[in-house]
C-alpha cells in the first residue's frame, strides 16, 4: 500500500474559498488548477490581469482574477479592498507568488525586490486580510519557502534592503528564511485565539519560470541537470497543497518533497535551519515587518 500524498488526497473543497498569489504560472497555476478542479472557489491574485485571465481560462471551476502587485504596497492595500468586498470569508490564503535571484532592484516602496516581494508583500497581504478567515473552521494560511533558506541565509536586520552591497543568493536567502520564521511566529500568535493555522511548504527543485534570474555561472550546469534533478511544478506543488487541505496537518508544520535531499518526491513534514526557530529573531522581524508595511494584524 502505498503513503506517496498525490492529488487523489486533497479533500472536496466545494464551499471554500481560496486567494492564490502568483497563480498565472507554474506552482501557483498549478496550485489554483488542482483546488479548483476539487471544487473551491480560487481566486488568482496576479501582476498581470491579462495573463491572469489566460490562466483561469485553462482552469476548470470557480476561477476569478484578482489584480496584485506585491512590489507595491498600495496596489497590496487596493486588492485585499477588493477581496475584502467580495470575499466575506477566506478559508486559504496561500502566498505563493516569488522572485528569486533577481539584480538588485527596489520596490515602489523601496524595498530590495526579493525581500520586498517575497516576504515583506505578502506580509502585509496577510495582515489585511486575516479577519476574514480568523472566524473561518479550517482556514490556513500557506507561505512557499524554499530549500534556498538554508543558503548564505541569516536576517541582516543592519541592512535588510542590502543598501551596503548585495548578494543576489544571499537576498534570496534572507527572503526565503523570512517566510519560514514569519510562519512560525504568525502561527505562535494565532494559537492564542483562533483555530485558524499558518503552515509553510517548499517545492524541492521544480521546473518553473522561478529560475530565469539563476547567475550566469550556475545557468549552463543548472540547464544540463535539469532534468536529472528537478520535477513538474505539479509535484511542486503537492507540498503546498498537502499543507493547505490535509485534515491532519498542524500549525507551524513545514511541508516539502520526501525523497533524500528534499530535491524532489512526494510531500511530507520536513525540518527548516535552526536559524529559521530563532524566536527572539522572529518577533524583531515581526516588528521589523509592520513597521516597514505599516500594517498590524488583527488580534496577532
Amino acid at each position: 500500500m502505498s503513503h506517496d500524498w498525490t492529488q487523489q488526497h486533497i479533500p472536496d473543497q466545494q464551499g471554500r474559498v481560496a486567494v492564490v498569489t502568483g497563480a498565472n504560472t507554474g506552482l501557483g497555476f498549478e496550485t489554483a488548477r488542482m483546488l479548483a478542479e476539487r471544487g473551491a472557489t480560487v481566486v488568482l491574485a496576479v501582476r498581470d490581469v491579462e495573463k491572469g485571465k489566460q490562466a483561469a481560462a485553462r482552469i476548470t471551476g470557480d476561477v476569478s482574477v484578482q489584480a496584485l502587485d506585491l512590489t507595491s504596497l498600495e496596489s497590496i492595500r487596493s486588492a485585499a479592498a477588493d477581496l475584502r468586498a467580495a470575499h466575506p470569508r477566506i478559508d486559504l490564503l496561500i502566498n505563493n507568488a516569488g522572485v528569486m535571484y533577481t539584480p538588485r532592484r527596489t520596490t515602489a516602496d523601496g524595498f530590495e525586490l526579493q525581500l520586498g516581494t517575497n516576504h515583506l508583500g505578502h506580509f502585509a497581504l496577510t495582515g489585511l486580510l486575516l479577519d476574514r478567515l480568523l472566524p473561518v473552521p479550517g482556514s490556513r494560511v500557506v507561505t512557499v519557502s524554499s530549500t534556498g533558506h538554508r543558503i548564505r541565509a541569516g536576517i541582516h536586520f543592519d541592512d535588510l534592503n542590502w543598501e551596503r552591497s548585495y548578494d543576489r543568493v544571499a537576498a534570496y536567502g534572507q527572503a526565503k528564511l523570512a517566510n519560514l520564521m514569519f510562519t512560525y511566529e504568525l502561527q505562535r500568535r494565532l494559537a492564542r485565539h483562533s483555530t485558524t493555522i499558518a503552515v509553510a511548504a517548499h517545492p524541492g527543485v521544480s521546473n518553473t519560470e522561478l529560475t530565469r534570474n539563476t547567475p550566469a555561472a550556475l545557468r549552463l550546469p543548472v540547464t544540463w541537470l535539469a532534468p536529472l534533478l528537478t520535477q513538474t511544478a505539479a509535484m511542486g506543488a503537492l507540498p503546498t497543497l498537502r499543507a493547505a487541505t490535509d485534515p491532519a496537518v498542524l500549525g507551524g508544520q513545514y511541508y516539502g518533497p520526501g525523497n533524500r535531499g528534499e530535491v524532489r518526491g512526494y510531500p511530507r513534514v520536513v525540518t527548516s535551519s535552526p536559524a529559521s526557530y530563532d524566536q527572539a529573531a522572529q518577533q524583531r522581524l515581526w516588528a521589523v515587518s509592520e513597521e516597514l508595511t505599516g500594517v498590524t494584524f488583527p488580534q496577532a
